[in-house]
C-alpha cells in the first residue's frame, strides 16, 4: 500500500464541504471590499523566496533542479508571487489594485498539530496605497472576513514598525549608533517578535544601552495605549507625522466596525526585514502556542523584485488553523441538503429516470440516481446515507397517470404530484 506523504492530508467529502463553505464565507467579505481573485503557480523560480526571506529560508522549501537544471521551489507563501506577478506583468494597470488569493503552500517543517508541510493560505494585497484609511480598510477586511466564518474568540492586535525602531534609537546611545548595522537592528526586530526579551537586553547591552533606558524600551514594549505611546515621542518632532497617522488608522478602524480597544500592542515585530509601518496580528487564544490565525501590514518588497517602488500592504489567512479553531469552538455548520435522488420501481422505467435527472440537472438542481441497479428498499437506504432531501419515485401506474412520488427524506412523508408541476415541489 501506497500511503500519503508525511505532513499532507486526505480530506473527505463531509471536510471538503466545510472547507469549501468557510472558503466561501471568506470570500464574501473580500468581494464586498472590491477585492478581485488572481492566481499564481505552485511552482516558482527557488531566487524568488531567497529574494524575498534570504538564503536561509532554502532549509525549510521543497525546493529542487527541474529537467533544465533550473532551481525551483513549492511556494512556501503567497505574498512573494503575488509580487511578482505585479512587477512582471501589473505594474501599468490602474491603482489601487486589490488582490485576494487561496492555494496550497509547502515548507519542510517538522508536522505537528496546526502545522503541516502542505497548508492552506488566503490572503489579501493591496497596491498602491498605504494611507492610514487604506490600512484600516485593510485590518477591518481581514478581521471581518475572519468574524464571517463564525469564529468567536478571536483578538486582534495592532503595532506600528515606525514607532518601534524610532525607539530603538532612542534606546541606545548615540556614540553606539554609527556601529548599529542594519542586520543588527533586524536581530533586535526578530527577538521582540519572537518575545525572547532576555537575549534583546543583550544585545542592547552590546550596545551600551543602560539599565534606565533598557527598562523604558521594556515599557514601551508593553504599551496598549496611543496617549501613552504619544507621551514616549514627546520631545520627537520626526515621530509626530508616526503617531498621527497611528491615530487616524485607528479612528478609521472603528468607523469599519472593528473595535479597537486593547488592540495596541508595540511588541509586534513580524520578524521579517520587508514590513514597514503598521502590522497586525489576529489570533485564536484557544489554539496555545500556535494561536496566530492572521498577519499582516505594510511592506516593500515591489523593489527588490525589480519595479518601481509603491506602497504595499496585505496579510494571509492560515485556512487550516481557522478550521481547527473552528473545531475547538464546536462550531455547527449550517448544511442544509438540497440533494434530489431519482429512482423507479420498474426497470422498464429506468430511461425516464435519467431523462428526469437530466432535465431537472437543466433546472438548477443537485441530482443523482441509482447506477447499481439496487433494490427499492436499498435504494432508499443508500438515498438517506448521500443526505438526500427529497427522493422522486417512479412507479408504472403513477407514471402512466402523468404523476411521480415524492419522499421527503427528513419527515418519511410521501405525496403524488403531477410532472408537470413536479419542479414546483422539489423547491
Amino acid at each position: 500500500m501506497v500511503s500519503k506523504p508525511r505532513g499532507t492530508r486526505d480530506f473527505d467529502v463531509a471536510e471538503m464541504e466545510k472547507r469549501r463553505f468557510i472558503q466561501k464565507q471568506m470570500e464574501t467579505i473580500f468581494k464586498r471590499f472590491a477585492y478581485k481573485e488572481i492566481a499564481t503557480p505552485t511552482l516558482e523560480h527557488l531566487e524568488l523566496f531567497e529574494i524575498k526571506s534570504g538564503e536561509n529560508i532554502i532549509d525549510e522549501l521543497y525546493s529542487f533542479k527541474d529537467k533544465g537544471g533550473r532551481d525551483i521551489a513549492l511556494r512556501p507563501e503567497l505574498t512573494a508571487p503575488v509580487m511578482r506577478f505585479y512587477v512582471e506583468k501589473l505594474q501599468m494597470e490602474t491603482k489601487p489594485l486589490k488582490f485576494y488569493y487561496f492555494g496550497n503552500c509547502f515548507r519542510y517543517d517538522r508536522p505537528q498539530e496546526g502545522r503541516y508541510r502542505e497548508f492552506w493560505q488566503m490572503g489579501c494585497e493591496l497596491i498602491g496605497s498605504c494611507s492610514p484609511g487604506a490600512i484600516a480598510e485593510l485590518i477591518a477586511l481581514a478581521y471581518h472576513a475572519i468574524k464571517k466564518t463564525g469564529l468567536i474568540n478571536i483578538r486582534l492586535r495592532i503595532g506600528n514598525l515606525n514607532l518601534l525602531e524610532k525607539q530603538i534609537r532612542k534606546a541606545i546611545p548615540s556614540s553606539s549608533l554609527s556601529d548599529f548595522s542594519p542586520a543588527l537592528h533586524t536581530d533586535i526586530f526578530r527577538l521582540i517578535d519572537k518575545n525572547d526579551i532576555e537575549s534583546m537586553e543583550q544585545l542592547l547591552k552590546k550596545y551600551k544601552s543602560s539599565p534606565k533606558q533598557i527598562a523604558l524600551f521594556k515599557e514601551f514594549l508593553q504599551s496598549n495605549n496611543i496617549d501613552d505611546i504619544t507621551n514616549y515621542f514627546k520631545d520627537s518632532t520626526e515621530a509626530q507625522t508616526d503617531i498621527e497617522d497611528f491615530k487616524k488608522m485607528l479612528d478609521s478602524l472603528e468607523l469599519f466596525g472593528v473595535p479597537t480597544r486593547d488592540v495596541i500592542e508595540m511588541n509586534i515585530a513580524r520578524g521579517l526585514d520587508y514590513y514597514t509601518g503598521t502590522v497586525f496580528e489576529i489570533e485564536a487564544p484557544q489554539l496555545g502556542a500556535e494561536k496566530q490565525l492572521c498577519g499582516g501590514g505594510s511592506y516593500t518588497l515591489v523593489p527588490l523584485l525589480g519595479g518601481t517602488e509603491i506602497p504595499t500592504a496585505g496579510f494571509a489567512i492560515g485556512f487550516d488553523r481557522v478550521m481547527m479553531t473552528l473545531e475547538r469552538e464546536n462550531y455547527e455548520f449550517p448544511f442544509s441538503s438540497e440533494l434530489i435522488y431519482v429512482m423507479s420501481l420498474d426497470r422498464d422505467l429506468d430511461r425516464e429516470v435519467i431523462k428526469m435527472a437530466s432535465q431537472l440537472r437543466y433546472s438548477g438542481f443537485m441530482v443523482d440516481f441509482d447506477l447499481m441497479n439496487r433494490a427499492i428498499s436499498r435504494s432508499l437506504k443508500y438515498a438517506n446515507k448521500i443526505g438526500a432531501k427529497k427522493t422522486i419515485i417512479l412507479g408504472k401506474n403513477e407514471w402512466d397517470q402523468d404523476k411521480v412520488v415524492i419522499k421527503d427524506m427528513q419527515s418519511g412523508e410521501q405525496q403524488e404530484v403531477k410532472k408537470e408541476e413536479l419542479e414546483a415541489f422539489l423547491v
